[in-house]
């Protein structure tokens, strides 16, 4: 019985080693970013082990589910794609009833830890659009993108009514993107663009007066530099004065004398520029490029449709991440709740995200294999 047991674990370590399953050069990307992400944690958090050690707590569980993931087929993924996007949708349901925060509903407590459902979206969404989309002739009609589009909708506006409006759009951006890469017309994106932007002025009265008053002010920020613009000038003010080479690490003033404010979370990226400053920037920018890139890599090497499109929608959601967090900290976008991805201190994101990446490693794994 002890022999046989042997030979099992001992057949079962070869193939683990012999057939990996996850992508190596995106794996060693991802525990730099994370590395990355913990030494400026504890120069934001201002020396903070327990900071530092919850969130690496938080990126082992990620990585232990990243792991788990990638050994799933794609196609078992698939048939549990309408079952995840119904029940991270019905927890979006409970957060209305049940949920918790400040200024929002957005938390579900569940005692041993607080759980943030909308983050889950940014990834069943697409998984959803994809899932539609698989057995369906492409470039997808009229009826098919109307019925993806009202299964972006759903969840995003569950999610804008908590308020949560820049998780909303990344989640409506996530499902949009699976859509865009099913190969729709060009004509067709230009009128569903255009009709976005033609809503945008009946989108306005139904904000609510913070949100109009961040739009607002990044037209003008020193308009209200001790109130609303207080954020977008302070995060200018870090991100100038790093330089090229910064004031070097655990020497930002800004989060250090308490002027940036949420520094270890929405506004870290400008405690980076402050302390490693232009050079380091372009570092960083380049390893989130590298990991975008790799996405679409994995993307294109996918062998049936719904694999294809949610790998591709994954990359470029991780981009409007990164893109908008930039954006937010440089004063170019409006102050939105969105973290830089793997940076920025949270729990619920790390891991969903490392969640997302364990999909594009199952897809990886099985690009050989016609589903």
């Amino acid at each position: 019985m002890i022999e046989m047991l042997q030979v099992r674990i001992g057949r079962f370590m070869r193939r683990i080693l012999t057939r990996p399953r996850i992508d190596l050069p995106l794996v060693a990307a991802l525990l730099l970013l994370a590395s990355i992400g913990l030494v400026t944690l504890y120069s934001a958090g201002d020396g903070s082990f327990s900071l530092v050690s919850g969130q690496a707590a938080r990126f082992l569980l990620g990585g232990a589910l990243l792991l788990l993931v990638s050994r799933i087929p794609p196609s078992v993924l698939r048939s549990w794609t309408p079952w995840l996007y119904a029940g991270s949708t019905a927890l979006l349901v409970l957060v209305a009833i049940l949920g918790e925060g400040r200024g929002s509903m957005r938390w579900l407590d569940l005692g041993v830890m607080r759980f943030q459902p909308s983050e889950l979206l940014k990834l069943t969404t697409p998984m959803m659009v994809a899932w539609y989309l698989h057995p369906r002739q492409l470039p997808p009609r009229w009826k098919d993108i109307v019925m993806a589009g009202l299964l972006i909708a759903i969840p995003a506006g569950l999610i804008a009514e908590q308020p949560d409006l820049g998780t909303a759009v990344l989640v409506a951006a996530a499902g949009a993107f699976a859509l865009f890469l099913s190969g729709m017309a060009w004509w067709r994106i230009g009128l569903l663009v255009g009709a976005v932007v033609g809503m945008i002025p009946v989108g306005w009265h139904f904000l609510h007066q913070y949100q109009r008053d961040r739009v607002l002010t990044l037209l003008n920020p020193e308009s209200d530099p001790l109130g609303n613009g207080w954020h977008i000038i302070q995060s200018q003010i870090a991100v100038g004065s790093g330089g090229v080479f910064g004031k070097g690490w655990m020497h930002s003033t800004q989060s250090r004398l308490d002027f940036l404010p949420e520094h270890t979370t929405d506004f870290i990226f400008a405690v980076f520029s402050e302390e490693f400053g232009l050079a380091g920037v372009c570092a960083l920018i380049a390893l989130y490029a590298f990991i975008i890139g790799r996405c679409l890599w994995i993307a294109m090497e996918a062998r049936d449709t719904y694999s294809r499109l949610l790998a591709g929608a994954i990359g470029m959601s991780f981009f409007v991440y990164v893109f908008v967090n930039g954006g937010m900290v440089a004063g170019m976008l409006p102050v939105v709740g969105v973290p830089m991805p793997m940076i920025s201190y949270g729990g619920t994101s790390a891991v969903s995200l490392l969640v997302g990446f364990g999909v594009l490693m199952s897809i990886h794994a099985h690009r050989k294999t016609h589903i």
